[in-house]
């Protein structure tokens, strides 16, 4: 499509969204007053079913969207990556358009691109609104999650200096925390890691707590969209919790996988 676009601008919107009706004229004046190189939105989350709900409000947590700003509603400014993306078409035929051989972090691999080709061009603008269903299942979202970690370690390969921590903290995390457990089980001296553990599962409770509370007021106005009755204070306790967990494990995995195959095989790609 790049290859054959000959407009002057090109704008990407995806499936499991939908768009404000200026979603387009947003973009393209964002575009034209930032002068930035890729514009694009916030990722606001809507639902219609508890599953839904629960990761809609777990991506609010540090835990859930690693501090990324295109997930902050309310920040506008330059970032490191962008939800979607309203571009200049002959940057993208510069740069060689999106990397095919990415399959789920793609958009991030071309931003950092954007980045490293033009200096600090991304920009994130409140006024340009989409809002996206997540996956309804918990094995849905650990697929998404495993591909999106096999994906970052092949976007870290690609852009070892300019790719952001957050995309490695789940795998170095989960990785110290195996280490941590295994040491305490082979040493003869109790490294207390069955306290470490008790305190990092209340950490998850009390934090997953802590933003079903801070979104409880405008949830049904902002998150909810679904005629069926709004879940209760404890259903979306519960599944925030498991969607956070849920999240952490799969994108190891994927981080893991990919990694060990490369190792394997010496492939680059997917």
């Amino acid at each position: 499509m790049i290859e054959a676009a000959e407009g002057e601008v090109f704008l990407r919107a995806d499936g499991h969204c939908i768009y404000r009706d200026d979603y387009v004229k947003k973009s393209v004046s964002t575009l034209l007053t930032t002068q930035s190189k890729n514009v694009g939105g916030s990722q606001r989350y809507v639902a219609e079913t508890p599953v839904q709900a629960g990761i809609s409000i777990a991506v609010k947590s540090l835990l859930g969207s690693g501090g990324a700003k295109y997930m902050d509603e309310n920040y506008e400014g330059y970032a490191d990556t962008v939800f979607l993306g309203c571009f200049w078409t002959r940057d993208l035929k510069e740069i060689e358009g999106f990397n095919t051989e990415n399959i789920t972090n793609q958009d991030s691999e071309l931003n950092l691109r954007l980045y490293e080709y033009f200096g600090e061009s991304i920009y994130v603008s409140p006024e340009i609104k989409s809002w996206y269903y997540p996956r309804n299942s918990y094995s849905g979202l650990f697929r998404q999650y495993f591909r999106y970690g096999r994906g970052r370690f092949l976007t870290k390969s690609l852009h070892p200096k300019s790719s952001p921590v957050r995309g490695l903290l789940p795998f170095l995390f989960i990785c110290f925390l195996m280490i941590y457990g295994i040491l305490d089980l082979l040493t003869g001296s109790t490294l207390y890691f069955p306290i470490f553990a008790l305190l990092l599962g209340l950490f998850f409770i009390g934090e997953s707590f802590r933003v079903v509370i801070n979104t409880n007021q405008k949830f049904k106005q902002e998150i909810w969209r679904s005629d069926d009755k709004v879940p209760g204070l404890f259903s979306r306790w519960i599944h925030v919790v498991v969607s956070l967990v849920v999240m952490q494990i799969a994108h190891f995995s994927g981080f893991s996988f990919q990694m060990i195959k490369r190792l394997l095989s010496g492939k680059t790609g997917w």
